[in-house]
């Protein structure tokens, strides 16, 4: 294999970029400014074709990020492009500077010189497919939303409490809590404890109906008069009715970001059922289509990208690390981990247990082991992902025999059963 002789590094900014080119010994051969636009995409372009830069053997290119049009244009080309974790590239600064200055020309050498000295060292971007990367970006917009959902209903939950502790009563009885249906059509017709103890039961199943009930309405629609009525602490009604204002905006914007998580769902559900990995990745336990694509948009569909399970393992952060120094040795929980897949896993972890015995199993043999309940969990996303990378590798379907095949102990129990 020919070694590489060119090294491209760029220093991106919102709407200029330094690029910098060495060569096998660290010389400088190229730099420039270019402006990010086609223009600048066209002037890098040229910069890379009169450096060696070909379709057999194009220039890799380290950056400072992920995403942005520089980057999508340049996997595009099917250059191979390196992310660099800024941390990273901070560290690599010192070995050529040890005063600390800093420039863009600098950190564009800088860069350039990571992939020269140490390329192996860190990952490139994957070659995922064109519908693998939208669902990417829908699945992580599905979930800044359900997040941003969820802030809401804390905000307005807690501006509730101080005001307007009947609501939460009335409305408590729901997992969904202040994000329920009813719960917003109620609170927005009354959003002060005196217009919602005027309420009538005619008005209250009028908007029982217009938030989606269909069944027990009388029932409801008197059990909602009995709390919104029932005594409670009370602000000074000018107060009162200034919190029920500010109550109508918050209102808004959680109404809002409930209405963007739900049509991000429809449309990631509807992308993510279209890729040949979806059938795959649903027949885990604990993992809908919903979920399931919250797991694929970070793992991909290039299935170079983690050489065996233990790289996609610490990618999710479920595998732990080791810190030994001498005769001190601590095994700790991976702080430095792709979060969105951590966040992901946890409630696959938690939604497994209940869909499969093999995996309520294994938990429960962790926490008899001395296992805390997170590090439990941990445990079984860790194995979870150590299955799923073997199946969309071999192509195979998910086993609950072989991911989990039954021990001694529960045969013997089995047994006396």
């Amino acid at each position: 294999m020919k070694r590489l002789s060119t090294f491209c590094g760029i220093d991106w900014a919102s709407d200029h970029h330094d690029v910098l080119l060495v060569d096998n010994a660290g010389s400088l051969l190229a730099r420039a400014r270019i402006d990010d636009n086609a223009d600048g995409l066209a002037q890098l372009l040229h910069m890379l074709t009169e450096h060696g830069d070909t379709a057999e053997e194009p220039i890799p290119v380290a950056i400072e990020t992920s995403r942005g049009l520089l980057v999508a244009c340049l996997r595009a080309t099917g250059r191979p492009v390196y992310a660099i974790n800024p941390m990273a590239a901070a560290r690599y600064r010192d070995r050529h500077s040890v005063s600390r200055k800093k420039s863009d020309h600098l950190d564009a050498m800088v860069l350039a010189n990571i992939l020269r000295t140490d390329a192996s060292a860190h990952r490139k971007l994957p070659a995922d497919s064109e519908l693998a990367q939208a669902i990417a970006v829908l699945a992580r917009a599905q979930q800044d939303a359900v997040w941003d959902r969820t802030q809401a209903a804390n905000k307005l939950t807690s501006h509730l409490r101080e005001y307007f502790p009947g609501f939460l009563a009335a409305v408590g009885v729901r997992r969904e809590g202040v994000c329920h249906p009813i719960a917003r059509v109620l609170l927005a017709a009354a959003p002060t404890p005196a217009q919602a103890a005027r309420l009538t039961l005619a008005q209250l199943r009028s908007l029982l109906k217009k938030a989606g009930r269909k069944n027990t309405i009388e029932s409801e629609a008197e059990r909602l008069q009995t709390a919104l009525r029932a005594p409670q602490m009370r602000q000074l009604p000018l107060v009162e009715e200034a919190m029920g204002r500010q109550t109508l905006a918050l209102l808004r914007q959680l109404d809002a970001a409930c209405t963007s998580a739900d049509d991000l769902a429809q449309a990631t559900v509807e992308s993510f059922e279209k890729h040949p990995d979806a059938e795959i990745i649903t027949g885990f336990p604990g993992l809908s289509a919903l979920s399931g694509a919250w797991v694929f948009a970070e793992i991909g569909d290039d299935r170079s990208r983690f050489s065996d399970a233990k790289g996609l393992k610490a990618y999710a952060g479920s595998a732990p690390i080791t810190r030994a120094s001498g005769k001190s040795v601590a095994v700790l929980a991976r702080r430095v981990k792709n979060q969105r897949l951590a966040a992901a896993g946890y409630m696959w972890a938690f939604a497994a247990m209940a869909h499969s015995d093999g995996a309520r199993a294994h938990y429960d043999r962790r926490r008899e082991a001395g296992d805390r309940h997170t590090a439990a969990q941990r445990n079984l996303f860790n194995r979870m992902l150590g299955c799923l990378h073997h199946c969309l590798t071999h192509r195979v379907h998910y086993d609950e025999a072989v991911a989990f095949p039954a021990t001694p102990s529960d045969t013997q129990l089995k047994s006396a059963a």
